[in-house]
């Protein structure tokens, strides 16, 4: 090679920097040019609807002809309700208030000097994340609107889906003043490409992983981007001995059953040794009803065995599943899937034990007609989220407002809980003067 030939660069690193000159475009935009191409964006997701359909459905045939489990297939998925509700989200996220250059806080100092602290896009945001091809919507509108440019690397299961969604709004954005390059899949398919990705500090100001405890633990591991950490859900309900046991059981069901793939089903129930003889029995059947298997510690069994639920030498029964002898591993598990760890407690305080112990910071639940005990359960738990006499379902942008999330951080640093657009924001200090010199 001669000294005046470039050196070639990487489809990523192009990409990138791609992304760093439409963020700079965006920045001088308005929030009302913004919620334009949103609306454009909303506007072609439902016009376009059966290519992304038809993409999407490549995308099942292809897992289901892998063998993908159950839980993959429901994560992955694309029906004509959830696009339209793709589109409800972001017209929603377009009406929301525009957090760029809100201010968080402002003085005017003896001198004279006034001080103001104001919101700011991140500015090039790279996301990592595994079946939802949801995201890819969920991530390019709430950037957007922040003022922020998306670099996205889906699963390669969706890789149909996400490029038609890509592609759809890409499009959407072309006579609206946002770039179309502030919204672009990452190229490439190896996993090399997300290292390079995950390499790329002073280009990609940020990266956020969602999907599996691998996924985000590689990432967090070996990113030289910062990165904000999303959480595995191994998320508890607890039921305390001053619990109205109907509320527990519709609690619990909606917990485990409504959707067991997401991050914030529930996946291990705790219930205090002096309300379980009650609760128990009913909330096992329910749960058979629902298919749910039980892995149950030895009291646990104990009152299976006494409920006529079948146990682990059993037959499932015609209407539900077994209650199975629980694991040291149960206790850590995330399943995505119809099952549920079940242990008896002794004690709010060993409930509370038991959760930091196997707990992943995301969302803990306690049902307890107790205010003491609601309060000691809140502020003993280190965690993203508590809910009190709630199903742990609600540990979702969506339902607390925000319009939709990027994931939900367990970490301590910057944004914690559901990830909103202000979360997708960071801060700087504007001081105007007429004169002043120190």
């Amino acid at each position: 090679m001669s000294p005046s030939t470039p050196l070639a660069v990487s489809p990523v690193r192009e990409a990138a920097v791609a992304a760093g000159v439409a963020a700079a475009r965006l920045a001088t935009t308005t929030g009302a040019q913004r919620n334009s191409a949103l609306r454009a964006i909303a506007q072609a997701l439902t016009d376009r609807s059966p290519e992304i359909l038809a993409a999407n459905k490549r995308d099942m045939d292809d897992a289901r002809v892998a063998g993908r489990p159950q839980a993959v297939l429901d994560r992955l998925g694309l029906s004509d309700g959830q696009l339209a509700c793709l589109t409800d989200m972001t017209r929603d996220v377009a009406a929301m208030a525009d957090p760029v250059g809100t201010v968080t806080s402002g003085s005017v100092l003896p001198n004279g000097l006034e001080v103001r602290q104001i919101r700011v896009p991140l500015g090039v945001v790279g996301m990592i994340y595994e079946g939802r091809p949801n995201v890819t919507v969920d991530a390019a509108v709430l950037c957007l609107k922040s003022g922020n440019a998306a670099l996205l690397r889906g699963s390669s299961a969706a890789r149909h889906t996400n490029a038609a969604l890509i592609a759809v709004m890409r499009d959407a954005v072309a006579d609206t003043a946002v770039p179309a390059d502030a919204i672009q899949a990452v190229p490439g398919t190896t996993h090399a490409a997300v290292r390079e990705l995950m390499s790329l500090r002073g280009l990609v100001d940020v990266l956020i992983p969602r999907g599996g405890r691998e996924l985000i633990e590689a990432t967090v591991r070996d990113a030289a981007v910062p990165v904000i950490e999303t959480g595995v859900g191994n998320c508890h309900v607890y039921v305390d001995e001053n619990s109205d046991v109907e509320r527990a059981l519709r609690i619990l069901v909606n917990a485990k059953t409504q959707r067991p793939s997401v991050c914030n089903a529930a996946e291990t129930l705790l219930v205090h040794e002096a309300v379980a003889p009650l609760f128990l029995p009913r909330a096992l059947d329910e749960l058979a009803r629902h298919g749910v298997t039980v892995h149950g510690d030895a009291r646990v069994l104990v009152l299976a065995a006494a409920s006529g639920v079948p146990s682990a030498t059993g037959v499932p029964s015609a209407t539900g599943a077994p209650v199975v002898a629980a694991t040291e591993e149960d206790w850590d598990r995330e399943y995505l899937a119809p099952d549920l760890a079940v242990a008896v407690v002794d004690s709010l305080d060993a409930a509370v034990e038991h959760i930091r112990r196997h707990g992943t910071g995301h969302t803990e639940a306690i049902v307890t007609e107790s205010q003491s005990a609601a309060r000691r359960f809140i502020l003993a738990l280190d965690t993203a989220v508590v809910a009190v006499n709630a199903s742990t379902r609600f540990a979702d942008g969506g339902q607390l407002g925000l319009g939709t999330e990027l994931g939900i951080s367990t970490q301590k640093l910057h944004a914690r809980g559901p990830m909103g657009v202000t979360a997708l924001t960071t801060t700087k200090y504007v001081l105007v003067g007429d004169g002043q010199i120190r």
